[in-house]
């Protein structure tokens, strides 16, 4: 269904916080935004990327950059 990036983001988080009951969830979604990419400003390259952290990846600053750098080291592809 259509909806803003954003909020499915949380979603997704919340989602699988309520399901398993980690002791964190983070969650990272990029996407190509195609209504920047069509009209208006015609970015070829209109990506956008949500993140949302729960638990320990909320309250941990060291955990949070630990797993923003396991994920960007892993994949050239991913833009933060």
């Amino acid at each position: 269904r259509l909806q803003v990036q954003e909020r499915m983001t949380r979603q997704i988080a919340d989602f699988v916080n309520e399901t398993l009951h980690p002791l964190g969830v983070a969650v990272v979604m990029e996407g190509l935004h195609m209504c920047s990419m069509m009209r208006g400003v015609r970015k070829h390259d209109a990506r956008m990327t949500t993140s949302a952290m729960l638990g320990g990846f909320r309250n941990s600053m060291a955990t949070r950059m630990e797993f923003l750098d396991n994920i960007s080291r892993g994949s050239s592809d991913l833009h933060f």
